[in-house]
């Protein structure tokens, strides 16, 4: 559909500001209306909990284009626009003032929502969760020095604040429920890696334990954890993850489930709409399941690539889960997304913040972790996706090249 008709984008975060440029790109002439709820242009979410949180940088850092681009590109861009409802048969998305926008193919982008804490003081001032520009602004204020913050959640948005409050002189301690840092992401010796990074920048980690209630007269003061631990807090930060916003396609009577339900395509069960970024619950044929991702990449790539498939020859979004988190002096990046695995393989000293870990099925790499190697990860992407069989000895080896590992 290059030449005309109208493409509605519900949805103005990262996958949804990509998906109307790369409509634009791909030589769609058309209509593109991009909606959403919030009052800033289309942005990135990762440095919320770094450079925006830290003081390094603006909000006008984090935008994905400045916002003239969209007038520019013949981009409706409305701000401030909540979509309530997708009216199928009438092929039109329902506004909340009552106002209807109609569309020939529609995409959801809705992202996701943080997951509030569920306990008694849970509405305490001084309690705040970052998902957004104006969260993290209304955050930084209170990070100075010397004040005492809790971190509720060790994943890596909870140990990137953590990361942030210590580098602006806070006293941070960090609550995580599972038994080690980064549970959902890592293997228990990265997570171990991870949390004694942040012991010795100072920060207290506290791990096995959940906080039973949250005490203050008006305001935080402390949390009682279930293990007995009483953490004096001034802030408390909420980072126990996201839930996605699919709600206005299941009342549409679309297929969900941990998300919007896509194949590789991006094609939602009408063959009108479809679905990208932290809402969708996609088909990954490298893997050969669906999942549903959180992160920088899949908002991008996919908002990107599921775009292109509305207004051209559909092509499968088919890459590798990649996360990438930058925590102190450390940047770590995760490839692969592995249900289960059999081994680690070490390369290099990643307890002296350089090396990969592995994880390995027999001969196979099915997941890698650097810290600080950037450089090797395209290496790391091959090995993952070709299957091909590796020793652990010339993995280990750090005279052996890996990208001559990765060669077919």
């Amino acid at each position: 559909m290059p030449g005309g008709g109208t493409m509605v984008i519900i949805g103005a975060g990262h996958a949804g500001g990509r998906a109307a440029e790369a409509m634009r790109g791909a030589g769609f002439e058309g209509a593109i209306v991009l909606m959403g709820e919030e009052a800033h242009v289309p942005y990135e979410r990762p440095p919320l909990s770094k450079e925006l949180l830290s003081g390094t940088g603006g909000a006008e850092t984090t935008f994905l284009n400045p916002p003239a681009f969209y007038h520019e590109n013949d981009i409706d861009l409305r701000l401030g626009t909540r979509a309530k409802a997708i009216d199928r048969p009438g092929r039109a998305v329902v506004l909340a003032d009552g106002g209807r926008v109609g569309y020939d193919k529609l995409l959801v982008t809705t992202g996701a929502r943080v997951r509030r804490i569920d306990c008694p003081g849970a509405d305490l001032a001084g309690i705040h969760y970052i998902r957004t520009i104006d969260d993290t602004l209304a955050l930084r204020p209170a990070l100075t020095d010397g004040v005492r913050v809790a971190v509720i959640g060790g994943g890596f948005i909870g140990l990137e604040v953590a990361a942030s409050a210590r580098t602006r002189g806070a006293r941070v301690t960090v609550v995580e429920l599972a038994g080690q840092v980064l549970a959902r992401v890592a293997d228990p010796a990265v997570g171990a890696l991870v949390a004694d990074l942040h012991r010795s920048k100072g920060v207290h980690i506290m791990t096995g334990t959940s906080v039973e209630r949250i005490d203050g007269n008006g305001r935080v003061a402390e949390l009682i954890c279930t293990d007995g631990e009483t953490i004096a807090a001034d802030v408390v930060v909420v980072g126990i993850g996201i839930v996605p916003n699919q709600e206005i396609a299941g009342d549409a009577g679309l297929d969900v489930g941990n998300g919007i339900m896509v194949d590789e395509y991006g094609l939602t069960s009408d063959a009108d709409i479809f679905a990208a970024g932290d809402a969708a619950c996609h088909f990954n044929p490298i893997l050969g399941r669906h999942l549903r991702l959180e992160s920088w990449a899949n908002a991008q790539n996919s908002g990107i690539a599921v775009a292109r498939n509305m207004v051209t020859e559909p092509v499968p979004y088919a890459e590798l889960p990649w996360f990438w988190s930058d925590q102190f002096d450390l940047n770590l990046q995760v490839v692969g997304a592995p249900e289960s695995w059999e081994r680690l393989v070490t390369r290099g000293d990643p307890a002296s913040g350089r090396g990969i870990v592995f994880t390995m099925v027999g001969p196979r790499v099915v997941g890698a972790t650097a810290f600080n190697q950037g450089r090797e990860m395209r290496a790391c992407r091959q090995l993952v996706e070709s299957g091909k069989a590796v020793s652990d000895e010339d993995l280990a080896d750090e005279a052996t090249r890996l990208r001559d590992l990765a060669r077919p």
